[in-house]
C-alpha cells in the first residue's frame, strides 16, 4: 500500500568514488573486459580441482585464477610465507600491503629482484600460509594480489596513487571475482578454549561490505543483469546491501550509467 524508495547502504562520497572507479578501470582495461568477464562462483563447476591444502592444489587454484583474471601465469612467481614475516620483510622490502606484519598477501615488482636468471625477474605474489586452511579467503587474497599484477605490474597505475589499494579491490569486482573479495571483507569465526567461547572477526581487503555491495550492484547493472543468480553466493550483509543498491540503481539510472553499450 505504501511505497518506500530504496536507500543506498553507502554515503554519497562512496557512491561517487565507486562510479569514478569503474570509469577509471574502463579507461585502463576497456569496457568489454568488464562486460565479458566471467562471474566466478564458489562452486565445483568453477573450481573442479580437488583442494587439500597441498602445494599442488594451491598451484592449480592460483593458475585457474590467472585464467579467470586474464593474467599470464608464467610471469608470476608464487610463494607461500609463514605468519612470522620479519625475515620476509627484509627480503621483500617493497611489499604492497600497508598492514605490516598482518598482511595476508604481498606483491613485488619484477624489476626489484633483478638477477641474471629469468625466474628472478618475474613478479612475485606471496600468500600467507594460514590462508591455505580457508580456500575462500585464499581466492580473495590471491585475486587482490593478481589485481596488483594487472595494475602495478602492467604499469597502468602507480603504487603512489592514494587509492590504489581500494581500486585493486574494485578491480576484482570489475573482473568477476567480487563474490570472494566481498564475502571476505568481514569474516567471522567461532573460537573456543579452556576459558571462553566466542567469535572473532578477520577483515581482509580495503573496501567495507556496503561498498562491495554497491559495487557488485553496479557491476550487474552495467552488464544488464537485472536479477543475477550469483547474488545467492553473497554473505547475508553483502547480499542485502547489493539488493538494496540494485533497487536504488533501478530507480535512479541517470546517476549510474557508465558508458554507451558496445554494439
Amino acid at each position: 500500500m505504501f511505497g518506500f524508495s530504496p536507500k543506498l547502504p553507502i554515503t554519497e562520497e562512496d557512491r561517487l568514488w565507486v562510479n569514478d572507479g569503474f570509469q577509471r578501470l574502463e579507461k585502463l582495461l576497456g569496457r568489454r573486459r568488464m562486460l565479458e568477464a566471467k562471474v566466478v562462483e564458489p562452486t565445483a563447476e568453477d573450481f573442479p580441482d580437488r583442494y587439500d591444502q597441498s602445494s599442488e592444489a594451491v598451484e592449480m587454484l592460483f593458475s585457474r585464477l590467472c585464467v579467470y583474471m586474464g593474467v599470464d601465469r608464467k610471469t608470476i612467481q608464487l610463494e607461500i610465507f609463514p605468519d612470522e614475516v620479519d625475515e620476509l620483510r627484509d627480503l621483500l622490502p617493497a611489499w604492497s600491503s600497508d598492514r605490516g606484519s598482518h598482511a595476508a598477501g604481498l606483491y613485488l615488482h619484477a624489476h626489484e629482484r633483478e638477477r641474471s636468471d629469468e625466474t628472478e625477474r618475474r613478479m612475485v605474489v606471496a600468500l600467507r600460509s594460514t590462508l591455505l586452511r580457508d580456500p575462500l579467503s585464499l581466492v580473495a587474497v590471491a585475486a587482490h594480489e593478481l589485481g596488483h599484477v594487472i595494475l602495478l605490474g602492467g604499469k597502468l597505475m602507480k603504487a603512489q596513487t592514494t587509492d590504489h589499494e581500494p581500486m585493486t579491490d574494485l578491480l576484482t569486482v570489475f573482473l568477476g571475482l567480487g563474490i570472494f573479495t566481498a564475502n571476505s571483507a568481514a569474516r567471522f569465526k567461532q573460537f573456543e578454549n579452556d576459558r571462553k567461547i566466542g567469535w572473532s572477526m578477520q577483515r581482509l581487503g580495503y573496501l567495507p561490505e556496503p561498498v562491495f555491495g554497491y559495487a557488485l550492484a553496479k557491476f550487474a547493472h552495467e552488464r544488464n543483469e537485472k536479477r543475477p543468480e550469483w547474488i545467492r553466493h553473497l554473505s547475508p550483509n553483502v547480499k542485502s546491501d547489493c539488493r538494496n543498491s540494485l533497487r536504488w540503481i533501478g530507480e535512479n539510472r541517470e546517476y549510474v550509467t557508465l558508458a554507451e553499450p558496445i554494439g
